[in-house]
């Protein structure tokens, strides 16, 4: 049977494009896009610069001259790198070494798996049917660490990445990532002919960007070797005491002057590497009389007084003698208080008006497990008057204890300064470091117990929010034998005589009722009225 039905012709549809409309917009258009991807090449291959002339130079090479003179270059290259090393090591590794690294790095690790890491652990957000991905800028090696930086897309705050810190860890092959969102670096100091227009430069370089966040990933753990002493400096830097070693094996320095230090931790946590670290570096002072130190050792002199010559006054027998000294210690506060009067803020330590540091070992032995309610309450009103005025009379509190839970938690807020060593619960991390240290990576409830992890704990910088970890010197016995006999504190006069609350000898005793004076705060107040009630 003849099918009949008619055919179809498919026929392109053709509209004549008169050429003024190619012209003036079809090319503009083209134009423009392509004049868009080179713009949004452009970054990439400046932040990929090295790797792009690298390729480029191999290519040139390769084409003009063959694969030999490729392989000649090659094996030069790398035997003057290794003269490099051999004589001019630290240069070396500053130049070349490090360097090589990052880029291998960024390029086998964080490039490839960006988005896919980004994407999964919920940091890259969608907008308008794009998905946005944080943007990798640089990536800097050292010898233990990785620091990536990127850039947060709008809409997101650093907190987002501290509660991913461990799924990114994880995400790039690591245990460990710590968050910053300050800078790694700060702006070098610029002597000379040249250091207007340098600090000009250096405003626009280190200007304050919100946006950027640093990721530190651990690529092997630089704190489980023990730490040694550092050498004895002649004069002591208060404003910068090298005392431990961060993770990205930076000195860690303690900026002593004008604060007050807490020191927390569990029993065996380490906390006599802070103490005779930070004495350790003091030594100078101590021996020319710019630094008195003075010591309670709540402990029966089990950990101070190895070091007997160093201090100036040291008491550790009975609670007594150890409140009498609290009170000598206000009454020379006092008495530098009047001298200072009209005269200047903040004191500056001199032969003549020296620093006093007091080390208190077991801050709990003298406010919360002292018998004696008279002597208790005696020493924890000096201890507050110490904290409250002290730091900038040049009277420095250093004291140690093994938990901020109890009875010391009243005074642990007038410390500004605050390590945290090995705890035995997470809260006890925020009750130490303050709230939301312990989210912002300070984990120091996950320190092993292990012997040879004494010494590590967390500590506040100056110049960001989030704590680091570090690891204290361990300053061996023999070691503080020789510093004892080396640096001995010189013969001082007659103490002052001290500030007592105690009833007077032809009164019968009675119960002291406290009243502070308007220099102490509010807080303090109510706390000190509570405890005399």
């Amino acid at each position: 049977m003849k099918n009949n039905a008619p055919l179809v012709n498919f026929r392109r549809l053709s509209i004549p494009t008169p050429w003024w409309l190619v012209m003036w917009v079809v090319i503009p258009y083209l134009l423009w896009k392509a004049l868009r991807a080179l713009v949004k090449l452009l970054p990439i291959l400046g932040r990929n610069w090295r790797s792009l002339a690298l390729v480029i130079g191999a290519a040139w090479l390769w084409h003009r001259h063959g694969w030999i003179w490729l392989v000649m270059v090659l094996v030069v290259a790398a035997g003057l790198g290794g003269l490099w090393w051999w004589r001019w090591r630290r240069s070396c590794e500053q130049f070349i070494v490090l360097p090589l690294l990052a880029w291998w790095r960024r390029l086998s690790v964080y490039a490839v798996h960006w988005r896919e890491a980004m994407t999964v652990c919920r940091l890259a957000e969608r907008f308008d049917g794009k998905l946005t991905v944080p943007r990798l800028l640089r990536v800097r090696c050292t010898f233990a660490t990785d620091e990536v930086l990127l850039r947060m897309p709008r809409g997101q705050n650093p907190e987002l990445y501290h509660k991913a810190a461990a799924n990114l860890a994880y995400s790039f092959d690591s245990r460990v990532c710590r968050v910053y969102s300050g800078r790694r670096t700060n702006p070098p100091a610029r002597p000379g002919r040249w250091a207007p227009l340098l600090r000009a430069v250096d405003r626009v370089r280190f200007r304050d960007r919100p946006r950027l966040v640093w990721l530190v990933f651990l690529r092997r753990d630089p704190l489980r070797r023990t730490v040694p002493a550092f050498p004895v400096p002649d004069e002591p830097d208060l404003t910068a005491l090298p005392l431990a070693v961060r993770e990205d094996l930076e000195t860690f320095r303690l900026r002593l002057l004008a604060t007050h230090l807490l020191i927390v931790g569990a029993t065996r946590a380490g906390k006599g590497s802070v103490q005779w670290s930070l004495i350790r570096a003091l030594a100078g002072g101590l021996r020319s009389g710019l630094v008195r130190l003075w010591g309670i050792d709540g402990k029966g002199g089990v950990e101070l007084s190895i070091g007997r010559e160093l201090f100036s006054r040291y008491e550790y027998t009975d609670a007594a003698p150890m409140v009498t000294m609290l009170d000598e210690l206000v009454g020379i506060m006092r008495a530098r208080q009047d001298r200072m009067q009209g005269n200047i803020r903040v004191h500056t330590p001199t032969l003549d008006e020296p620093l006093y540091v007091l080390v208190v070992d077991e801050l709990l032995a003298l406010v919360a497990l002292l018998l004696d309610v008279e002597l208790r309450n005696r020493a924890r009103v000096a201890l507050a008057l110490l904290l409250t005025q002290g730091a900038g009379l040049g009277v420095l509190v250093v004291a140690s204890t093994q938990d901020p839970r109890k009875e010391v938690v009243e005074l642990r807020d007038f410390f500004p300064t605050r390590i945290a060593m090995r705890l035995n619960e997470p809260n006890q991390v925020d009750l130490v470091l303050g709230d939301g240290a312990r989210n912002r990576g300070a984990i120091a409830d996950q320190i092993p117990a292990d012997p040879s992890m004494r010494g590590v704990g967390y500590v506040v910088l100056d110049d960001r929010p989030e704590p680091a970890r570090v690891r204290f010197a361990y300053v061996t016995d023999d070691e503080i034998r020789a510093m004892a006999s080396t640096y001995a504190a010189p013969p001082v006069p007659e103490p002052v005589r001290p500030v007592s609350v105690a009833p007077t000898p032809d009164k019968p005793p009675k119960r002291t009722v406290y009243r502070p004076g308007p220099l102490l705060p509010d807080s303090l107040t109510d706390f000190l009225d509570g405890e005399a009630a």
